[in-house]
């Protein structure tokens, strides 16, 4: 959960520039109910996920324990006045107004679905920049603050190869020195989009050095952050920023790692996610393979040594290959023996584009349970992909 500092008015500028306005009054709620539950932070989800809102929490705010029977005592106490936090929430809302930040709240289309998936998804995002955090296909690179010329190398490759392949996908990582900013770099340069999640708010930068890179990312990619601005930096908020990472991914890619870091954290996460990790073996007894090496030997991660390992491994080489095969003249044929459901489920999401189990429930006015099997069918016969996240994809 975010921490924020102090009440004190909105900075005048922003050192990053400007993207996309969300406003409400629901808003307003949500960014007090962050700001009160700190302490409690997967409570105050609960609710939130349970109420559906953070202005559903304050209008139940003096009968909680009637909603939530096992709320705490400290919680209902701490949600009885909520003055300071609104207007700490309406000094945020005229900062977001004055740089046009996006606000992504838990439960919304542009939400990051992976993410929200995740049992300690943050309520509040706050987004500057262009991607789309709910393509087909993202991946997280992350490893050491100290990148040797080795890692680095691997980066180039893979970022070289990813593009090379067709398969393009959104690369994710944290916007520190070492592996996350040569892997924002190689990305842009090799013209893949990029999102940094930062560890404070977008009032500022850290660290201040990358400044140049995430004015460039802005435009090819963008910033996240769950932090209200006048956050600071602290050691803490880097922890809690490799959830987001972690799970807004379909994998984690390890380049390089001491015996302990921030990486094998995310590693970590990720695995609790159940999300796909790779990394990338080094010489034995070099210092910044140790994490990589160790992670493999006890089968926390799969060994890649090339882009093409990864992009086999999560399937991504059926979509390349019929890709090449339209960009040939040569198109699929009609799907042979679909029942009249399965042909509502392939037009649905011909039309639709990637759905969730339960959306696609929904316009097909199929039941889950039916849906179910008829995925499986069509998955079976190579008709679709379920993705990271709950989505299924139409693969023609």
């Amino acid at each position: 959960m975010s921490t924020c500092s102090d009440p004190q008015p909105p900075r005048s500028a922003s050192p990053l520039g400007s993207s996309k306005n969300l406003g409400g009054l629901g808003l307003l709620y949500t960014l007090a109910l962050t700001r009160m539950t700190g302490f409690n932070f997967q409570t105050a989800l609960q609710l939130y996920r349970q109420l559906g809102g953070g202005q559903a929490v304050y209008e139940h705010r003096h009968d909680l324990l009637d909603v939530m029977p096992d709320c705490s005592p400290r919680l209902v106490a701490a949600l009885q006045d909520w003055d300071l936090a609104l207007v700490r929430a309406e000094q945020e809302l005229a900062f977001i107004e004055k740089h046009q930040i996006k606000v992504l709240l838990l439960g919304q289309p542009d939400y990051p679905q992976r993410l929200s998936e995740c049992p300690d998804a943050p309520i509040v995002l706050f987004y500057m920049g262009s991607a789309n955090l709910n393509q087909q296909r993202i991946v997280n690179v992350i490893g050491t603050r100290h990148a040797t010329t080795y890692g680095q190398d691997l980066i180039r490759h893979l970022m070289a190869d990813l593009r090379t392949m067709g398969v393009r996908p959104l690369v994710v990582s944290g916007l520190a020195y070492g592996i996350d900013i040569c892997a924002h770099r190689e990305a842009l340069g090799q013209g893949l989009e990029t999102v940094g999640v930062l560890a404070h708010g977008l009032d500022e930068l850290y660290p201040p050095r990358h400044r140049d890179t995430a004015k460039q990312m802005l435009q090819q990619g963008g910033l996240l952050t769950e932090y209200m601005s006048e956050t600071r930096a602290d050691k803490l908020n880097f922890v809690k920023r490799n959830r987001i990472v972690a799970g807004m991914a379909d994998a984690t890619i390890l380049v390089e790692s001491a015996a302990k870091g921030g990486g094998l954290i995310t590693c970590a996460i990720a695995q609790d996610y159940n999300r796909q990790i790779f990394a990338f073996p080094g010489a034995v007894g070099a210092p910044y393979s140790e994490g990589c090496n160790n992670l493999i030997r006890d089968n926390g991660a799969q060994l890649v040594t090339s882009a093409a390992d990864i992009v086999a491994a999560l399937g991504w080489q059926t979509d390349q290959q019929l890709q090449q095969a339209k960009q040939s003249g040569i198109e699929r044929c009609l799907f042979p023996e679909l029942s009249e459901d399965e042909q509502t489920v392939v037009n649905t999401l011909s039309t639709e584009g990637d759905l969730q189990l339960n959306v696609l429930s929904v316009k097909t006015n199929l039941g889950i349970g039916q849906l179910t099997a008829l995925l499986f069918q069509l998955e079976m016969k190579g008709i679709i992909r379920p993705l990271a996240g709950g989505s299924y994809h139409l693969l023609a």
